[in-house]
């Protein structure tokens, strides 16, 4: 049987890896199994995961996510920028601000380029965020979850809920560094998240600077979550912990968002990165 072999690009968002895949001229027939693969970090190409960038009927190219245990995410706002990067430098679109479809919605994207025309950072449009309980989701019948205290894992802890199109438990704590990652699991699958979650640990540094470790679902900790960042924003404001516009430091480097009043959308800024090129044959 022959073995299936294609180009790729290791890309990186804030340290957030991703494989990313042009699926303009090539055909991913089980996304899920090959997340998997190429996610290993000993016996595969090692990522977060895998990003499929796909025509699109209705916006200048479209995405598919898919995180390292092959299960598919909604959004990945690091995967967004990188994206837009790719789509740009390669030939795809030809316009700095395009539209990007995902499973959860448009987004649009504005490329920020140098001299060169090359991309160095994206700011996206992550759109409104969603407050509502059982839009999240989660079980819950308040409308809103803000400070809620969830047991898990042992130990109770005041969780703050948001969806940028996948769910988020923001957790505020004194400091960040000091933090049993590994705890995020038992709350990523806790019976609360209908959908398990993503969790986030902040620590207010300033009314404008929050510092950010994430357990994503489906990967385990990684160096950043876009839409994690995001939602962190959404929840220190909800809970008096920062303003509208924020630094977000995490173990990747700094995102700059902001929840904008005139809107009501969420803008997040960060680089694009590309790591290496290369071809790969499929297990």
């Amino acid at each position: 049987m022959k073995k299936e072999k294609f180009n790729f690009v290791k890309m990186h968002g804030t340290g957030n890896d991703y494989v990313y895949i042009n699926c303009f001229d090539h055909f991913i027939d089980a996304p899920e199994t090959l997340a998997i693969e190429v996610s290993d970090r000993h016996k595969g190409i090692g990522s977060d995961g895998l990003v499929l960038i796909m025509p699109s009927k209705t916006c200048d190219v479209r995405m598919r996510m898919f995180n390292a245990d092959g299960s598919e995410a909604q959004m990945c706002g690091n995967a967004s920028r990188c994206i837009g990067k790719f789509a740009f430098e390669h030939g795809l679109v030809d316009k700095k601000e395009m539209t990007l479809e995902t499973k959860a919605g448009v987004k649009r994207l504005k490329l920020i380029t140098n001299s060169d025309d090359i991309v160095e950072q994206v700011t996206v449009d992550m759109g409104e965020p969603t407050l509502n309980a059982r839009d999240i989701p989660v079980n819950q019948t308040a409308d809103k979850v803000i400070g809620y205290q969830l047991e898990a894992g042992g130990e109770t802890c005041a969780i703050t809920c948001v969806s940028m199109g996948n769910p988020h438990a923001v957790i505020f704590v004194d400091t960040v560094d000091s933090i049993d990652i590994f705890k995020g699991r038992a709350i990523e699958t806790h019976p609360f998240f209908p959908e398990k979650t993503n969790v986030e640990y902040i620590e207010r540094l300033s009314g404008e600077h929050l510092k950010m470790r994430v357990w994503e679902r489906g990967s385990g900790e990684t160096q950043a979550c876009g839409t994690g960042a995001c939602a962190a924003l959404v929840a220190a404001v909800l809970n008096g912990v920062a303003g509208r516009k924020a630094t977000v430091s995490l173990l990747g480097g700094d995102l700059e968002i902001e929840w904008r009043q005139a809107d009501n959308h969420v803008y997040m800024t960060g680089n694009a990165v590309t790591v290496f090129e290369g071809c790969y044959i499929q297990k």
